[in-house]
């Protein structure tokens, strides 16, 4: 009993005081189908689930982008929940990421919170913190996607970035912003909510990018990880394949409360390559 008490204290104590701000760096290579030679090789970096607040400092996210600048990308693509509550961290979370720069840009996607939505329901708290949101984000150069797509230019050839608004927020239109697009040109598509994948309506996506799960922030020995549901379980974190389609689901930077066991904050590197 005293072994299993001061084992699980430690842990405690150690998910409280030394994982919720120790950044973790996660790369994986994404083959994809009809890349062209010029995009081989081409790196994106993801930070998710910022949740700038109180506890989720702006120096604590400049952490991140410190991490994410130091890989050098080709591409930086934000996907949502800037702010975890209200409008008062809008400011700070836009200045947080205006360091990011990339030889193809800055895109973001919102999320549930910048929706300030906390359940399938669909019901906002704060009336127009979606727009608040996007509008400091593009005061700092950051170019809010919201169920549209951008060509991505290089060596000319061309990919499309795609960006869908937060499932959640039931403005999500992925035939809205991938009607009229090239089926042989390859495709990278950001979503908050990874469960997302399930809603294309047999539009192409190579590789979506999501957030919104934290993990779970919690992956107890034994137990697993208890926060989420059970749907949530199925795209909880890290790489996935669905048929042709690749889902990176990140943990994110922030959190909503400070807690993480076996599910550290993380910067992710996508590197694509040929199939």
């Amino acid at each position: 009993m005293a072994r299993w008490l001061g084992r699980n204290w430690a842990r405690l104590r150690y998910a409280v005081r030394v994982e919720p701000t120790w950044l973790e760096l996660n790369e994986a290579h994404i083959t994809v189908r009809g890349l062209p030679q010029s995009f081989d090789g081409f790196r994106i970096v993801q930070l998710s689930d910022l949740h700038c607040s109180r506890k989720v400092t702006p120096q604590f996210i400049g952490e991140a982008v410190d991490l994410a600048m130091a890989q050098e990308p080709d591409l930086v693509v934000l996907t949502g929940d800037f702010v975890h509550k209200g409008f008062r961290h809008v400011h700070a979370a836009a200045a947080s990421v205006a360091r990011l720069t990339s030889p193809h840009g800055v895109y973001a996607v919102l999320g549930n919170h910048d929706h300030a939505i906390r359940s399938t329901l669909g019901i906002p708290r704060y009336r127009h913190l979606h727009r608040a949101v996007a509008d400091a984000l593009t005061g700092q150069g950051v170019r809010v996607l919201r169920n549209e797509t951008v060509t991505i230019t290089r060596g000319g050839a061309t990919l499309y970035l795609t960006g869908l608004d937060d499932l959640w927020s039931r403005r999500c239109d992925p035939d809205g912003a991938m009607c009229g697009l090239d089926p042989a040109c390859p495709r990278v598509v950001l979503a908050h909510n990874p469960q997302t994948v399930e809603r294309l309506n047999g539009h192409r996506c190579d590789l979506m990018l999501s957030g919104h799960t934290h993990g779970g922030q919690v992956d107890w020995p034994g137990l697993g990880r208890v926060t989420l549901g059970k749907k949530a379980r199925r795209f909880a974190a890290g790489l996935y394949r669905l048929e042709d389609t690749h889902l990176y689901v990140n943990k994110g930077v922030g959190f909503g409360f400070k807690f993480r066991f076996n599910v550290r904050p993380e910067v992710a590197v996508l590197t694509l390559c040929p199939e």
